[in-house]
């Protein structure tokens, strides 16, 4: 089996499964359309960025997957696996586990792939090393009326960080914190009546996917969501999206009423690359100058017999 980077050369089969990928990074894919069109393949021969498509090619069948890593963050995601038709190839869990080595030669500490629970490459990324950390589900609001509410939410200022860095300790599991970024800047918008709902922005030329971290104990929930799309000014007429992880599930039955339209049900996926271990060193004692060390010794133990 020889698994390669993607040149030149394969032109030609990246555009015959243009439209036969698994895509495994929604917001990515809901923001900036198919990774496999004329622009991302352009992006895949771009030194400055992190990434990387790898090809293997088996019995006249032909397989792709890519990564792509941000090198601040200490994770990568998988992009795309295709096509969808050879999900159960026998090649695809080398292919996987080639990307996610990429992924680990660029520094990243993780890998992420989101997936739908009912897909073929479900099985093909737990035999890669890909554990199911939590559940998520893409909201459309698109299709919410205007509300007639005024909007209660203003955008992220400096001062709001830590405040918001607090919220995102309170309702993100530690175990997903290592692979979902606490928020380190003044983005997306807060709540007006104190930071206890935040809603990070991703924005593209296809789409915007909004990311909600509410406390349970807010008051009004359905109003605050209602008017999200409210805050959106340069929005145009580009469809808008909730992701919901499932440490939030509790905001779904309040978009289902809100009239939203819910998107299939999919796995976040982590493959760890590395541990981080603590150092533990041996140490002499230091003895004072002049004493001695005598073994303990033990010459009749009496025990108590119970009642």
């Amino acid at each position: 089996m020889n698994i390669r980077a993607l040149d030149l050369l394969d032109l030609p089969t990246l555009s015959r499964y243009r439209n036969a990928a698994i895509l495994l990074d929604s917001t990515r894919a809901l923001t900036r359309g198919n990774p496999l069109g004329a622009a991302g393949f352009l992006s895949h021969f771009n030194p400055a960025r992190h990434v990387y498509t790898a090809i293997t090619k088996e019995n006249g069948d032909s397989l792709l997957g890519s990564v792509i890593h941000t090198p601040s963050e200490t994770f990568a995601r998988l992009l795309y696996l295709a096509p969808a038709s050879l999900l159960t190839h026998p090649s695809l869990v080398p292919l996987i586990e080639n990307l996610s080595a990429q992924a680990g030669a660029w520094g990243a500490f993780h890998v992420i792939a989101e997936v739908d629970e009912t897909s073929e490459a479900f099985p093909a990324l737990r035999n890669s090393g890909f554990a199911v950390y939590a559940w998520q589900r893409l909201w459309n609001l698109s299709s919410i009326t205007e509300s007639a509410s005024k909007s209660g939410w203003k955008r992220t200022r400096d001062v709001d960080i830590p405040s918001i860095q607090s919220l995102y300790h309170q309702i993100v599991p530690p175990l997903l914190q290592p692979v979902e970024p606490m928020p380190r800047q003044a983005e997306g918008f807060i709540c007006n009546g104190g930071v206890r709902c935040h809603v990070g922005a991703t924005s593209g030329t296809a789409g915007i996917v909004l990311s909600p971290l509410i406390h349970p104990d807010v008051e009004m929930v359905e109003d605050h969501l209602a008017t999200l799309t409210q805050s959106l000014t340069s929005r145009g007429t580009r469809p808008v999206y909730v992701r919901v992880r499932s440490y939030q599930a509790w905001l779904e039955p309040v978009l289902e009423d809100l009239g939203a339209l819910a998107g299939p049900r999919q796995a976040v996926m982590v493959k760890h690359l590395a541990r981080i271990l603590k150092n533990e060193e041996a140490m002499k004692a230091v003895q004072p100058a002049g004493a001695s060390v005598q073994p303990s010794r033990v010459s009749h133990i009496e025990t108590k017999k119970q009642p």
